[in-house]
């Protein structure tokens, strides 16, 4: 066996808070037979079954496919949305990244729009109604069209896919001082506004979801880039430019008006 395949002792210290109105705190818990194999939410399935063990509550966690694509896990880890790696999310972070007996503080995402559920489990229904302020394109009947009948400069091509990569974890929002939701709001208004099927409905998109985005409590983008440097998808913050422009256009060379208002429920 060789030095990388040993166990490791880890002292976690986890964000435990029962319900979005209580008040929560830092609980440490030592967890053994850590493999440097295991990814991060293994690592806290085995804290789980630990605490099971003992008869306590085990730490509540948002988890999902678990190969890096569905945006459903996320913490801070050590001050850093989803951890060390660079474009890596929690699920694909593993444990050999650490050393053995070292401290890991576990969180979170902090932000106004993501109110905590339990523990590391937060509530990022905002994101899903920002989307549904606009970040879809209508069609009311018949089929979707062959692509081959939409012809797309390649350069269109690789920018809109670029932004859609984006899997909505909001690593984005966690790691800006300002908790801003730009990145995530500019990928998606990016994705559709390069690409004729979104171009019909591209003024009143970009209002009504920056719109839903203040409505929403998100702090404003001051340029600090950290939203990129933390993104998993690697999203760039090109589109938040791109975004800028389209509102202006909007605002300015278009008839259309926000249908939102831009205030908080």
């Amino acid at each position: 066996m060789s030095d990388s395949d040993h166990n490791m002792t880890l002292t976690l210290r986890v964000w435990r808070q029962d319900n979005s109105e209580a008040r929560g705190k830092f609980v440490d818990y030592k967890v053994n037979r850590i493999s440097p194999h295991m990814s991060f939410l293994e690592m806290l399935d085995v804290l789980n079954e630990q605490l099971i063990a003992q008869g306590e509550e085990p730490v509540a966690f948002d988890h999902d496919c678990r190969e890096g694509i569905c945006g459903a896990c996320g913490v801070m880890i050590n001050g850093q949305a989803h951890g060390p790696d660079k474009e890596t999310t929690t699920c694909q972070l593993h444990m050999r990244r650490f050393q053995d007996g070292q401290k890991v503080v576990v969180e979170p995402w902090r932000a106004n729009a993501f109110p905590v559920v339990k523990d590391l489990v937060v509530d990022r229904t905002s994101f899903d109604r920002i989307m549904g302020a606009g970040g879809y394109v209508s069609v009311n009947t018949g089929q979707a069209q062959d692509g081959n009948c939409l012809p797309v400069a390649r350069q269109d091509q690789e920018s809109s896919l670029d932004a859609a990569v984006c899997i909505g974890c909001g690593a984005c929002v966690a790691s800006c001082k300002n908790a801003s939701a730009m990145l995530f709001t500019s990928a998606k208004v990016s994705h559709l506004a390069q690409l004729p099927q979104g171009d019909p409905e591209r003024p009143q998109r970009v209002l009504d979801m920056v719109a839903q985005m203040d409505a929403e409590g998100f702090g404003g983008c001051s340029n600090t880039y950290e939203c990129e440097a933390a993104c998993p998808a690697g999203v760039s913050v090109e589109h938040i430019a791109r975004l800028n422009r389209e509102y202006v256009k909007a605002s300015f060379c278009s008839s259309a008006q926000p249908t939102i208002q831009a205030s908080a429920d």
